[in-house]
């Protein structure tokens, strides 16, 4: 069974998406592949969003504390956000 504090942050979650999907603040989400984009400019959003998302986890990959099973883990997610960001396009 679920804690208490975990039930609250459930019901405070399901709260917070219909206050967003009231005031029209749906989140949006990446495209996998870049065929599924429209235009130049969301593409171009997307890849920079790619390259946050890998900046972040090769911050957190540099980290001397980290056991080998996370290593992997962000190391997969690294390659995985590569192959993500080849598909928008090839700038650098």
């Amino acid at each position: 069974m679920a804690r208490n504090e975990e039930k609250a942050q459930s019901m405070l979650n399901r709260y917070l998406k219909q206050k967003d999907a009231a005031d029209g603040n749906i989140l949006e989400r990446r495209p996998y592949l870049a065929t599924l984009c429209d235009d130049v400019d969301e593409a171009q959003k997307w890849r920079r969003d790619i390259l946050k998302d890998i900046g972040r986890k090769v911050m957190d990959i540099q980290n001397d504390g980290l056991g080998e099973g996370r290593i992997r883990e962000l190391n997969d997610g690294i390659n995985k956000l590569f192959r993500e960001k080849k598909t928008l396009g090839e700038e650098n």
